[in-house]
């Protein structure tokens, strides 16, 4: 998922080899990365890829970690392919496993999440905004937690749900996570989720699941899913300082 950040500079670039490549859904593939010097990280944080042309130019753009930080030695990036977007491209038509990129970070403090922090947690994705939040949720059962989480996940069509296979196992697993998806063009599947997009009585309805206000809740999306889904909260009552945002898109 690309996203605007803050540039830190004094972080030095270093170059990453594409170790291997996974199609998630039509038009989302996740791009595992390896450093020359692999830096721990917490769940939520991004990494800033740096594309060098061979006249020179550079491209740069950020992209949520989706791998938990115990996997050592690899960072797992989501790119979905987007209409006019020059790096998205060249990762869905050039780019191949073994070929090196240029990598900064990885960086962010707010939109973080580790055990300490405690729960329970809401997690609101929409697209591919579930890539941070994917990071928290297998951090989350990496480290053996079962602090009662939500993820309501929007996406177009059932074909559209990144991780789709390994969301559904874990929820099938239980240890207090619930995965409850909305298609906002499609049939639901299952008699939990919905066919409509997030709404204030839907996220109402999560927030009765909890029986009480979640500690911390994480919303990442597009500009507009993010400033909706976060108008609806407060709505509801939800302490703003509780309230994580990350967004991406113009």
């Amino acid at each position: 998922m690309a996203l605007e950040s803050i540039r830190a500079d004094h972080v030095p670039r270093q170059e990453a080899t594409i170790e291997r490549i996974e199609r998630q859904t039509a038009r989302v593939k996740s791009y595992f990365l390896r450093p020359q010097n692999w830096r721990a990280f917490r769940a939520g944080q991004h990494l800033d890829v740096i594309l060098t042309a061979p006249d020179g130019y550079e491209a740069q753009r950020s992209y949520s970690v989706a791998s938990e930080p115990e996997l050592e030695g690899l960072y797992e990036l989501v790119v979905e392919r987007l209409e006019g977007g020059e790096v998205s491209a060249f990762f869905h038509d050039v780019a191949e496993a073994g070929d090196a990129i240029g990598i900064r970070g990885p960086f962010g403090g707010h939109f973080v999440w580790s055990g300490q922090d405690g729960g329970p947690l809401l997690l609101l994705g929409g697209g591919s905004g579930v890539a941070p939040l994917m990071s928290i949720l297998r951090h989350r059962a990496a480290i053996g937690s079962e602090i009662p989480t939500i993820l309501l996940y929007s996406a177009r069509t059932w074909d559209d749900v990144i991780f789709r296979e390994e969301l559904l196992a874990r929820d099938a697993a239980g240890g207090n996570f619930t995965l409850l998806l909305n298609l906002s063009r499609d049939t639901a599947r299952r008699p939990q989720d919905a066919s409509r997009r997030i709404d204030a009585q839907m996220l109402a309805d999560t927030l009765a699941r909890f029986g009480a206000a979640p500690r911390l809740t994480f919303v990442c999306g597009s500009n507009a899913f993010v400033g909706n889904v976060t108008d609806r909260l407060l709505d509801l009552g939800l302490n703003p300082q509780t309230i994580r945002t990350e967004r991406f898109g113009g």
